[in-house]
């Protein structure tokens, strides 16, 4: 693996880059099943990820599970197991059948039990140990089971009701407890300057804005060592020289980015895959676990001598009723409970553009259906089916070779254009929001060039249709139909990253997949510029993108 020293790097993240674009979710404690607060993540990964995939680009993705940790422990516990068999459980019926229900298309996915992650961490450690990074010490501090950290007392809110004169936490709203340990301690004080450094040097290292500002303010305040072990139980990775110990989860579970893709491996096919996905592109975390990302991991890899991925960015939290999804809380609500109704693609589609990725954004199932409504079934849903069909019931299903354009075919074409432009723009931002809201100005633009020009009028001019009633190849009928079903091949390869499962119907009804090739592998580019569906190509209406539903009861 590559040894790389950045004490002699800017700040450490100038380090040599690996060639593919690297994007992980953040892994999931299997504490208790995924609700749409994870899902959300794992889309916007999916998302992203798939478009870089149709820039042609060498792409992983990685997702997972965060095992150890007293938090679960406590959960099997309640449930009469061990934790490993409650990680089995949950790992193998709810968080990896998740990942279908949302049409998910990771590469790989870790979990923190698994023997390529616990040797390689403790590797790592023994690494860090070996030089003087880590030194025995006692620690004594209010501790939050649920974010599995020790709170600062500024960090904690005065509890009300039941938990009238306790401390509590701002994030799970539940007591802290009070533990004094003795603790093996990463010297992370060290690297506040150099931290300080990083976010001013490399500004895309921490995002959105806010995110960074949150954690430049955190460090300025100065930064403490950490305790990096726990001797209470034994649910964790063994401390390698002192089994009396075991590892802190969150700094076992940081190092599951690495040790996924090869870090510590010695065999030549991962050790290959490190140096070509390390260091990551994107790490898309919560904001509740920022500070674990953007301070603590950065810090580790200073010390280990390791380069830094290129960002971490922290989205907002998925509100219902006014508070952060919880099952806790009994605000969790099940991805199978929305796409069970509206489908995956819904899912991923109202996610992903009603919520500005970067900040809170509430869930409600009144906007998502009225999304549905009035921008899948009779935006874009509509769109296809009027095409498709009239291409059917004037030319017999065969896309008729184009007359002349007008301005308003070339109009349209610049609005594809466009719209390409400000989405791969907006990708690059990780914006998804508004990369979707660019390219539903072509559909948009598509159904009104199509109220503009009246096809359904212009098949009865004279000329349009021969002696049997069919359309006329090179007519004014034939070019606007052809510029409508350009428009569609356009949507389908820009919308695929989005909704795969309706857009590879809707490249199907255009007949692309014989002409064209398979939907994901078509260029992001290509669909900027009209003229790729050749004469002749067989068009069918096919079922309906986006039937009509009743409203769901919840």
């Amino acid at each position: 693996m590559p040894d790389v020293d950045s004490s002699s790097l800017p700040a450490g993240a100038a380090a040599p880059s690996g060639t593919a674009f690297y994007l992980t979710t953040p892994i999931y404690y299997v504490n208790d099943a995924p609700h749409i607060g994870h899902a959300y993540t794992t889309v916007a990964a999916d998302v992203v990820t798939r478009w870089h995939r149709q820039r042609q680009e060498d792409v992983w993705f990685l997702t997972g599970t965060d095992e150890h940790g007293q938090k679960v422990l406590r959960t099997a516990e309640a449930n009469g197991v061990s934790p490993q068999e409650w990680a089995d459980r949950l790992v193998e019926a709810e968080w990896k059948p998740v990942l279908r229900t949302i049409d998910a298309l990771n590469d790989d996915f870790i979990r923190t039990t698994q023997e390529r992650h616990t040797t390689r961490v403790q590797a790592f450690i023994s690494d860090l140990h070996d030089k003087g990074e880590i030194y025995a010490g006692s620690y004594e501090g209010p501790y939050c089971v649920g974010c599995e950290e020790y709170k600062l007392p500024g960090d904690l809110l005065d509890g009300t009701g039941e938990y009238e004169g306790e401390k509590v936490c701002p994030i799970h709203g539940k007591p802290v407890e009070m533990l004094a340990e003795q603790n093996y301690f990463f010297r992370m004080s060290a690297y506040a300057e150099r931290l300080l450094a990083l976010y001013e040097e490399h500004p895309e290292f921490v995002q959105p804005a806010s995110a960074r500002n949150e954690v430049i303010g955190f460090v300025k305040q100065g930064l403490q060592d950490l305790s990096i072990s726990r001797s209470t139980f034994d649910w964790g990775v063994p401390i390698p020289w002192d089994d009396k110990h075991v590892l802190y989860v969150w700094f076992d579970a940081l190092l599951n980015y690495m040790t996924a893709v090869g870090y510590g491996s010695d065999d030549p096919a991962e050790q290959e895959r490190f140096a070509r996905t390390w260091p990551a592109s994107v790490h898309l975390v919560g904001k509740d676990i920022l500070r674990f990302h953007a301070v603590i991991w950065p810090a580790m890899l200073m010390a280990a001598g390791l380069p830094l991925p290129t960002t971490v960015f922290a989205h907002g939290w998925l509100l219902v009723g006014g508070e952060k999804m919880s099952k806790s809380k009994l605000t969790g609500i099940a991805p199978a409970q929305i796409t069970d109704h509206f489908g995956s693609d819904a899912f991923r589609y109202y996610f992903m553009r009603a919520i500005a990725f970067g900040g809170d954004g509430s869930f409600s199932w009144e906007d998502i259906s009225s999304r549905y409504q009035a921008e899948l079934a009779n935006g874009f849903g509509n769109l296809a089916s009027r095409v498709t069909a009239m291409i059917g019931k004037n030319f017999g299903g065969s896309l008729p070779a184009a007359g002349a354009a007008t301005d308003a075919e070339v109009a349209l074409e610049a609005v594809a254009a466009k719209a390409v432009a400000d989405a791969e723009a907006a990708i690059d931002r990780l914006a998804i929001h508004e990369a979707i809201s660019a390219v539903w100005t072509l559909v948009d633009a598509t159904n009104l060039y199509l109220t503009e020009q009246e096809p359904w009028k212009v098949a009865k001019l004279p000329g349009e249709t021969d002696a049997e009633g069919a359309g006329v190849p090179g007519g004014r009928l034939a070019t606007i139909l052809v510029t409508a079903a350009e428009a569609l091949r356009s949507l389908a390869v820009l919308l695929h990253p989005v909704m795969p499962q309706a857009t590879g119907k809707l490249w199907d009804a255009l007949g692309a997949e014989a002409t064209l090739g398979a939907l994901g592998a078509q260029p992001v580019a290509g669909a900027a510029s009209f003229g790729a569906l050749p004469a002749g190509t067989v068009v069918t209406k096919g079922a309906s993108l986006f039937p009509r539903l009743e409203d769901p009861t919840v």
